[in-house]
């Protein structure tokens, strides 16, 4: 009975981190193309980096693929990586000096700002934390179902 109770854990958490990445990818695409603000450089690496997850959890989902984790996981800590340096950009004004945008929107621009610390790379960084936390306990509690 035990091991059934951790697979239906490890189940309900690839459901979340399933959904949470489909969250991510509309909220992604509703200020782009509702709100119209334009993706500056890292925003478009963030996308390239979340845009495929929601299709592979869905499909590992489905088919109840725990293994999935070792595709999803590099995507996601990487994401997460690009969405921190994004954030730190937009916060710490010195930074922007060492990464230029040389074309287009500067990766310093703030479309939202929400309680002063609250923009699109910060949602970013958060959805992929999400993802790679529920991933993570997927992966300690597969080894032992």
């Amino acid at each position: 009975m035990k091991k059934w109770n951790n697979e239906k854990l490890v189940l309900i958490l690839l459901y979340f981190s399933w959904i949470t990445s489909i969250i991510a990818t509309i909220g992604s695409l509703y200020f782009s193309e509702i709100k119209g603000f334009v993706p500056c450089e890292l925003c478009w690496y963030q996308r390239i980096f979340m845009y495929p997850v929601p299709i592979i959890l869905g499909i590992a989902t489905f088919f109840k693929d725990f293994s999935v984790i070792k595709y999803v996981l590099p995507l996601s800590i990487l994401g997460n990586f690009i969405s921190l340096y994004h954030y730190l950009l937009q916060k710490i004004p010195g930074l922007i000096e060492i990464k230029p945008c040389h074309s287009g929107v500067p990766c310093n621009l703030e479309y939202i700002n929400v309680f002063g610390f609250i923009t699109i790379p910060l949602l970013s960084f958060i959805s992929f934390t999400v993802i790679v936390i529920l991933l993570s306990t997927i992966y300690k509690s597969y080894k032992s179902i």
